[in-house]
């Protein structure tokens, strides 16, 4: 990569170097700006196009990257609204992109088919501490009556194992950082949550959030981005196959995107069953950092996790 490189980076300009070094040194902790290149292709051989965000992806974040569709822009990358004006040219940060977390790159999503395990055809309703999960946020004390209205598209609830902690967070912007302890940035701060006891298992876990993900409501659908060091975990009712039973589970992996909710494949307003967790709202997302659940896991249900998310989504009009 080494002579493709130098090409590159002899055609950007001092402002342009200044941003990828930032970018760079940073690791992506701070948000840096969209680093313009020239749409012409660097060559790394004599037939080997290679484009510039695949080049420096390649090079700073992932060697093993093959192809540009493997690639997403994320959602503050002006480049990937257009956001330049000249076409000839585009932006190569390569902490504006991530990698599709999709079945055919590894890991596979963990889900009751890959692992081949077989759900009860009648589920036991649960007992009630489950019911306790399935609480209407609109009747939620902490929020009040004026934030229904006033253009929110989704409500966070942070939990550990079965208790929730801290109020609901609602988010107005198109994205939301959530994270452990605070960075240069603003967002959902779990870190900032008062908790009157924690487990040991739940502060390992908390120790592993990092920089946790970045949420974002794009057309079609709601985005998780993986910002930590560790994979993180997610269910939708939109995930799995169309009619599927039980709850499918797919690990992001750090780097990774995945479209965590698709609006038109969500069913009905009212919930529907999941087995051992009783009543589940299917206008909702559930991430668990760092710890898997489901059949292929000791963890049979997210309540098991120490450290997880609900996201709760405004249902659209």
């Amino acid at each position: 990569l080494k002579p493709a490189a130098h090409a590159l980076f002899k055609k950007l300009k001092d402002e342009e170097l200044e941003l990828l070094v930032q970018a760079v040194e940073s690791r992506g902790a701070c948000e840096s700006g969209c680093v313009w290149a020239p749409r012409g292709d660097p060559r790394g051989g004599p037939k080997q196009p290679l484009p510039p965000q695949l080049l420096l992806c390649r090079l700073y974040r992932w060697p093993d990257l093959r192809q540009p569709h493997e690639l997403k822009h994320l959602c503050y990358c002006a480049g990937g609204r257009g956001g330049c004006g000249d076409a000839a040219a585009l932006c190569c940060n390569p902490h504006h992109f991530s990698r599709l977390a999709v079945p055919e790159t590894p890991p596979p999503p963990y889900s009751k088919v890959s692992c081949g395990a077989s759900w009860p055809d009648e589920p036991q309703r649960p007992g009630p501490a489950l019911w306790e999960l399935s609480y209407d946020w609109r009747a939620d004390t902490s929020a009040s009556r004026s934030t229904i209205k006033d253009g929110y598209w989704c409500k966070l609830a942070y939990w550990e194992h079965r208790t929730r902690v801290g109020r609901l967070y609602a988010v107005h912007e198109a994205s939301v950082n959530v994270f452990c302890e605070l960075p240069r940035g603003s967002g959902f701060c779990l870190g900032q949550l008062p908790a009157a006891h924690r487990s040991r298992a739940v502060r390992r876990a908390r120790g592993k959030i990092g920089r946790g993900l970045l949420l974002s409501r794009e057309p079609g659908g709601v985005w998780a981005y993986n910002r930590s060091e560790h994979p993180i975990f997610v269910s939708s009712p939109t995930l799995g196959p169309p009619g599927a039973r039980g709850v499918t589970v797919l690990k992001v992996l750090p780097g990774y995107s995945a479209k965590v909710f698709d609006y038109e494949r969500v069913g009905g307003a009212g919930g529907r069953w999941v087995p051992g967790e009783g009543p589940w709202d299917p206008h909702s997302i559930r991430i668990s950092f760092a710890k898997g659940w489901g059949p292929c896991y000791s963890r049979q249900f997210i309540t098991s996790c120490p450290c997880w998310l609900e996201v709760l989504l405004n249902r659209p009009r």
